[in-house]
């Protein structure tokens, strides 16, 4: 995944390295959703202790319950894939923002009446901070820009 920085050309080597750095941290994110099974190392290696995740139907506020959170919402397909553009990384010395649009296509588990794949666009964005650990997501929201097929039904 590559980074731009903003405003400009002007900043400093490190300022490019870290915006890398939380660009990776973003596609990390998204390719272990598809890829791989959500756990507490998963979400140690990614958030913040305070982290807060916003989907469009739901919100989880905390590093604690994330993995099971994540695991919960991705059972309610057969298969997802997430792909993501460069992000668009500001550094502001231990805070960085971000943004990135994301095509997601969920695959509804087979057997019902709905057409089998859904798909949404959207545009994720938010803040990671440097820690002793390195860059983490401390704030992800996704808002959607479209939709394709159904979602799938809450209970």
């Amino acid at each position: 995944m590559t980074s731009s920085l903003l405003p400009g050309a002007s900043a400093p080597a490190a300022d490019f390295a870290d915006a890398a750095q939380v660009a990776e941290l973003l596609g990390r994110y998204l390719v272990t959703l598809d890829d791989e099974e959500p756990d507490e190392a998963w979400a140690r290696s990614l958030f913040t202790e305070d982290a807060v995740v916003t989907f469009p139907m739901s919100r989880h506020q905390g590093r604690a319950g994330l993995a099971e959170w994540h695991r919960a919402s991705l059972a309610a397909f057969a298969a997802t894939q997430h792909l993501g553009s460069p992000a668009v990384v500001s550094i502001r010395g231990d805070r960085a923002v971000f943004r990135a649009n994301v095509l997601t296509t969920h695959v509804h588990h087979p057997g019902g009446d709905r057409p089998p794949l859904f798909r949404a666009g959207t545009l994720a964005s938010g803040e990671a901070r440097r820690t002793a650990a390195g860059w983490r997501l401390g704030e992800l929201s996704f808002r959607v820009l479209f939709t394709e097929g159904e979602p799938p039904q809450r209970d």
